[in-house]
């Protein structure tokens, strides 16, 4: 299995290797974690300047039109810095989702996301919901001036920084129908909405957000009416991509992490790297790296040209590859780092943390390989 690169796909990976390199180390990103709002809004802009939030947009709505292969090499880059800004909320899930529901919205919105100057994030899951996407129980009814929403929606990805919301709701059918889920554009300090944020293990930012009678007018429609699903399924195919990426770049960091742990730390008078039976173990950490690195981007190249159930089929395999694979490369880490592994102070476990963090997000390994049997 391989995958050749164009030139400027490789100058693209080189050039935010050698930004976060600079400016996104472990102790940098620390420092931004713990501070007010857990990101910086100043790498943020800087992100804008180089046009990475572009890079996924389309020309017409003022961004770059790159691929998802273009997207899968940032996300690799992101995923060996731990990056915690809101890109997924915004880029990977908010943008794509604006673009797909509604050209006309997507000139108004999606110039201003890729400036840098507005924030999305998408809420969808709800608490009884898991990964089962259809089942939505949040409602939208219709008043004299627009539509009421009542419900909650969990665990929403930089929820608490969004200026604006994308949520979905239903304006008709049961809980788990495929049809009556719309799309809502929601400020992100509308009256009525409660929110609950916190930090995630991995050091990024989530919440639990409360609707309660929250007033929206009728523009707030995103999309058509009730026929959501689509859009939200196809999004999520994309962002499990993305998140392999991601999930390669930790695990790549990973890797090097625990060999260079291998050959200074000393036990018996030896470095731990002369015992052969942590070679082999180091080995396979690497074999399990490389193989996901070459069916993530197999699979990144597939997004754009497939749709309906091939790219169901081709985005579960990789989710699932990459949780089964993260959680033993993370695993083999800990363990060969010792009692240390998990510590604050090392950056091995967090990894870890963000592996096992991208496994359960839009489905876990067992989840995407329930998913492969049932299209089968």
């Amino acid at each position: 299995m391989s995958f050749t690169f164009t030139d400027d796909q490789r100058q693209l990976a080189d050039s935010i290797a050698r930004f976060l390199a600079d400016k996104y180390g472990f102790e940098q990103r620390n420092k931004i974690r713990k501070g007010d709002g857990g990101w910086s809004r100043e790498i943020w802009a800087e992100f804008a300047a180089l046009g990475w939030l572009a890079l996924p947009i389309a020309e017409e709505h003022g961004g770059l039109g790159g691929t998802t292969v273009d997207l899968a090499l940032m996300m690799e880059q992101f995923g060996k810095a731990l990056v915690v800004e809101p890109f997924v909320a915004t880029i990977v899930l908010g943008a794509e989702i604006v673009a797909k529901a509604d050209p006309a919205r997507a000139a108004e919105i999606l110039p201003q996301v890729a400036a840098g100057e507005h924030l999305l994030a998408f809420a969808h899951s709800e608490p009884n919901s898991r990964y089962d996407l259809p089942r939505v129980s949040t409602m939208a009814t219709q008043g004299d001036e627009g539509w009421i929403l009542d419900g909650h929606k969990a665990v929403v990805l930089h929820g608490d920084s969004a200026d604006t919301l994308i949520v979905s709701a239903r304006t008709g059918g049961r809980d788990d129908e495929r049809d009556g889920i719309t799309l809502f554009l929601v400020p992100g300090d509308a009256e009525g909405l409660t929110k609950k944020t916190y930090p995630t293990i991995d050091g990024m930012r989530g919440a639990d957000l409360e609707f309660d009678g929250v007033r929206v007018g009728p523009d707030a429609v995103l999309g058509e009416m009730g026929h959501a699903l689509d859009i939200v399924e196809g999004v999520a195919d994309r962002a499990c991509v993305a998140l392999a990426a991601e999930g390669v770049g930790a695990m790549q960091a990973t890797v090097d992490l625990t060999t260079d742990y291998l050959k200074t730390r000393t036990q018996f008078g030896k470095p731990l790297g002369s015992f052969q039976v942590l070679q082999h173990r180091a080995v396979d950490m690497l074999s399990e790296t490389r193989f996901a690195h070459a069916l993530c981007y197999r699979t990144a190249g597939l997004m754009d040209t497939v749709g309906g159930v091939e790219r169901a089929r081709a985005a579960s395999i990789i989710k699932a590859e990459i949780g089964r694979a993260g959680k033993m490369v993370g695993e083999e880490a800990v363990q060969l780092h010792g009692g240390m592994g998990m510590t604050d102070e090392m950056a091995v476990g967090h990894y870890f943390k963000r592996l096992r963090l991208i496994d359960v997000t839009f489905g876990n390994a067992g989840h995407h390989l329930s998913r492969i049997v049932g299209m089968a």
